[in-house]
């Protein structure tokens, strides 16, 4: 059982149509669980060829909105169909991000290989190459392991294993922070005062109910790790980006994580990494940056 996971770069609605269809029907063939997760309006073009019978269609507008939920998502249907093997046509959506929420979608990318590796599943996912600007057609090529593209239908030579793409990653988050974040010392294994302090700044921002209580919740969740692992002094900062709030965590330690630390879903609780990995679900972004200078994370939520 290995994953074929595709990029299929697009020209056109007719051009669409002539690989998907075709891609889909013989999933059904095979007797595969077949899924079609795109955009409109090609969801409705392919459900107009296609019809209803054993095919899933969702859009991609409700199903690309954070990408470790989509992760999980994806898992949570191979493991449904199983032992069926899965047949997807699944078309990311590449609009509506800022540089840092793009760079985690195509981080996303590169992480189906490791996710789904030893999974019984094909995934065909298209890039129109009329709307999508040249650097994520090009990052395509770096994330999938095959392409699909006018003249060429094979190995993508442009491929990059996914731990080496994720530690290309994190060597651009940022490290810069507003002179007026607020500071809160961390000390002493009682947290109460911290989830407080949070609680406080969330309302300030903004934030609804279950936003600042899953904010709350992720910073209690990396302030203990930090507390229990991490080297003193350990300290919150926070500051409005925009109409959301920024919560970063850090400590004196160094530490060297795995590009792939809190990506991977875990097996169970019990399993390393299933404390970054609830994180990163409960916030709409979570970036881990570790060097000379100590480890922090920092936690990105909106309204």
């Amino acid at each position: 059982m290995t994953l074929e996971h595709r990029a299929f770069m697009y020209d056109g609605a007719d051009d669409f149509l002539s690989v998907t269809v075709p891609y889909l029907r013989s999933g059904l063939e095979r007797d595969e669980a077949v899924i079609a997760v795109a955009r409109e309006p090609n969801l409705t073009a392919l459900r107009d060829v296609l019809g209803d019978k054993e095919i899933v269609y969702v859009d991609s507008a409700g199903f690309y909105r954070h990408p470790v939920h989509t992760l999980r998502d994806y898992q949570n249907i191979v493991r449904e169909h199983a032992p069926r093997s899965v047949c997807a046509v699944a078309e990311p959506v590449w609009d509506g991000w800022d540089e840092r929420q793009t760079l985690e979608w195509i981080r996303y990318e590169s992480l189906i290989n490791v996710v789904f590796e030893d999974a019984d599943a094909r995934a065909l996912c298209p890039y129109d190459t009329r709307a999508l600007p040249p650097r994520i057609l090009a990052e395509a090529r770096r994330t999938h392991p095959k392409v699909l593209a006018p003249g060429h239908d094979g190995d993508s030579a442009e491929y990059v294993d996914p731990v080496v793409f994720g530690s290309t990653c994190d060597r651009g988050l940022r490290a810069d922070r507003p002179h007026d974040a607020e500071y809160l010392p961390v000390n002493g294994a009682d947290l109460h005062h911290l989830r407080s302090f949070v609680a406080e700044q969330a309302g300030r921002t903004g934030l609804g109910e279950q936003a600042a209580q899953n904010l709350v919740t992720a910073v209690n969740e990396v302030a203990a790790n930090a507390l229990q692992h991490g080297t003193p002094p350990v300290g919150l900062w926070t500051w409005q980006d925009g109409t959301g709030l920024v919560c970063e965590v850090g400590d004196h330690g160094f530490w060297r994580p795995d590009p792939l630390t809190g990506y991977i879903p875990p097996e169970s609780a019990l399993q390393s990494g299933f404390g970054l990995w609830t994180v990163r679900l409960l916030v709409d972004l979570m970036e881990l940056r570790a060097g000379w200078d100590g480890t922090f994370v920092r936690l990105h939520k909106r309204p």
